[in-house]
């Protein structure tokens, strides 16, 4: 049974002037700002500090899903061109779909679709170690915007292709151009697993300096992978908060992280995006304990249930462990649709690491389920002190009362 938790959306709405946006990082990454709550103290410091702020028994886990270049740009016989952004794959996981040689199919959004009608082709010619590749573009399914790419070349993968045709996916709000340095820049120093359509910004103020220094002082660091999707920046239209269409991604997480934070005494988890795995993991045991061959897969509204015998965030774990033991893995792999919100309550995530986000925006929702009404203050305070909004914005770091 789901318990039903009103949630008055004009609660969440804050004035972002345009010049508080942030539509390009700072030139060093560790020279954003960094706001830290804790307690209901708000203190300014900048993003390099926060090796000081980091107790030393914590564990940081960061999401090291890797943008992909997804925006491509293909022209019709005609001149016209089409913009066509890649969403996720039509009929394979992510990782099999970029691998895929002489075709890949995708769920894409399309530019100037009225241009292209179904099953009309595009063709683009381009050079990949030293060998010309034909990439033909069908457009499938009109309605549901399904495009195949084919080539006929088995030795090249839809990666090399995307990477020598597609551009940086930067979000929708930034309208300048794409920058040769958006490649570096929109992507976080330990990104590994190609996948993301997005990037999970909160780890973008990290250097590769301030890593080893958190290291040093005994801080662990976990990685797990989600796949983040362009539905992270769907605002929420809905009446009801609880309809609307949360958007499901893939998530990769290491069993060796799961024995980990089993034993943490603080987690601390990069963005937005790791703390939805970690608490999905969580309701992943729960899902085990009550059928232990239950699929990773964590609905929208699965943390509301109304169960006064949950288990402890122990006796969850223990049951994914179980689960890995018995069948042999070392990756557990999944999705969730988790949609955090007021009156959710957190079973893994100590604290937070995040950027500040957009008004009504589920991000929003998920950093006052957090911290309560007192993000307010935060957003309040942020505005007053100049900080730098949104993906490419300044930073911080809290922790509920």
């Amino acid at each position: 049974m789901q318990k039903e938790i009103s949630v008055d959306l004009t609660q969440y709405i804050y004035d972002l002037p345009h010049e508080k946006i942030a539509f390009e990082g700072t030139e060093k990454r560790e020279n954003s700002k960094l706001l830290s709550y804790k307690n209901g103290d708000i203190h300014d410091y900048t993003f390099s500090n926060i090796v000081d702020l980091i107790p030393s028994k914590s564990t940081l886990v960061f999401n090291n899903t890797k943008v992909i270049p997804a925006r491509l740009f293909m022209q019709k016989s005609t001149g016209a061109t089409i913009e066509l952004f890649l969403l996720k794959p039509a009929t394979q996981e992510i990782s099999k779909a970029l691998e895929a040689t002489q075709k890949s199919t995708w769920q894409c959004m399309i530019g100037n679709l009225k241009k292209w009608k179904e099953g009309e082709t595009l063709k683009c010619l381009l050079t990949i170690e030293n060998q010309e590749v034909e990439l033909i573009a069908t457009l499938l399914d009109r309605e549901n915007k399904i495009v195949e790419f084919a080539w006929k070349n088995e030795q090249i993968s839809f990666a090399q292709l995307i990477e020598s045709l597609g551009n940086t996916p930067l979000p929708p709000y930034i309208k300048r151009a794409v920058k040769e340095s958006d490649k570096q820049r929109y992507q976080t120093v330990y990104s590994k697993i190609d996948g993301a359509v997005a990037a999970p910004t909160a780890g973008l103020h990290f250097t590769d300096g301030i890593l080893k220094e958190l290291a040093k002082k005994g801080v662990k660091q976990e990685h797990l992978t989600l796949h983040v999707g362009a539905g992270t920046f769907m605002p929420i239209k809905s009446a009801s908060v609880q309809e609307h269409p949360m958007h499901n991604e893939t998530m990769i997480v290491p069993v060796s992280l799961i024995k980990s934070i089993s034993s943490s005494e603080l987690i601390i988890s990069v963005g937005t995006t790791s703390m939805r795995t970690l608490e999905s993991l969580y309701w992943y045991g729960v899902k085990l304990i009550k059928n232990p061959s239950a699929p990773f897969k964590i609905e929208k509204l699965a943390p509301y249930q109304n169960d006064p015998q949950l288990p402890s965030k122990q006796e969850a774990l223990e049951a994914i462990l179980r689960y890995a033991k018995n069948n042999e893995l070392d990756y557990i792999n999944g999705s969730t649709e988790i949609f955090i919100f007021p009156g959710y309550k957190f079973k893994v995530c100590d604290g937070l690491i995040t950027n500040f986000h957009q008004p009504e925006s589920t991000l929003i929702l998920l950093v006052a389920a957090f911290i309560g009404d007192n993000w307010k203050n935060v957003y309040q305070h942020a505005l007053s002190n100049h900080y730098r909004f949104l993906s490419f914005g300044d930073s911080s770091l809290l922790f509920p009362d």
